[in-house]
């Protein structure tokens, strides 16, 4: 069995992908916190060292893996059956661009628009940066559909890892009221309707915070889904 250890579901997109890495894909683990928000993180990451950010795993061997795209690639490449990357070895290659641009870049994106999965935002005001990333996510998202050939959902056609990769970027796409196209933002809102998807969202609401961390002084409604 796999051992995740993440930190606070509400704000942790990293977190987020590595528990999605295992969950969707029906992998058997155990998840363990990490006080990301609490000010234990360095404590309760010793046993995992050199690893000092979240997620991180333990193999069910004792390897402890760093870093979300060595996660993923660790995973795929111990379940084979699982498909969690395309099939078709052109989709693959794409994806796994995807993945490693979305972990290198959209940097404005990611520092302006911190994940958070309480409710939408009305009102943020998108900067220039923060516009030019969303262009680059919309020039990605439409190559990667190239390769879909209309089956399924996902960016590539099934659902797989780049799927896992963006939902955090869909999360923060819908919870700041962000422009994007009809199309894009259907894709953004299904990726959040799924149910393991509203499990880790239901889980991260049962915990409070005072203050609440990324909070704005704007008005905001209801998460759609």
């Amino acid at each position: 069995m796999y051992e995740l250890f993440i930190g606070d579901r509400l704000f942790s997109s990293w977190s987020m992908r590595g528990w999605l890495m295992l969950r969707k894909f029906d992998l058997p683990h155990q998840t363990h916190m990490i006080g990301l928000y609490r000010g234990t993180m360095a404590e309760d990451m010793k046993a995992l060292a050199p690893a000092k950010l979240v997620p991180a795993l333990r193999t069910p061997q004792g390897v402890v893996v760093g870093e979300s795209l060595a996660l993923a690639e660790t995973l795929a490449e111990e379940n084979p059956d699982t498909a969690m990357w395309p099939k078709d070895p052109a989709a693959r290659a794409t994806a796994r661009w995807l993945c490693a641009e979305m972990i290198s870049s959209l940097n404005a994106l990611r520092g302006e628009c911190s994940m958070q999965l309480r409710h939408v935002w009305d009102g943020f005001t998108v900067s220039d940066a923060v516009q030019k990333d969303l262009d680059r996510v919309a020039a990605l998202w439409a190559h990667a559909r190239t390769f879909s050939n209309g089956d399924g959902d996902g960016l590539f056609g099934s659902y797989s890892l780049a799927d896992v990769f963006y939902t955090p970027v869909a999360a923060r796409i819908v919870g700041y009221g962000l422009p994007v196209s009809d199309e894009d933002r259907a894709y953004c809102l299904a990726l959040l309707a799924d149910p393991i998807v509203q499990e880790w969202r239901n889980e991260a609401l049962t915990v409070t915070y005072d203050p609440m961390p990324y909070d704005l002084d704007l008005p905001h409604r209801e998460w759609p889904v």
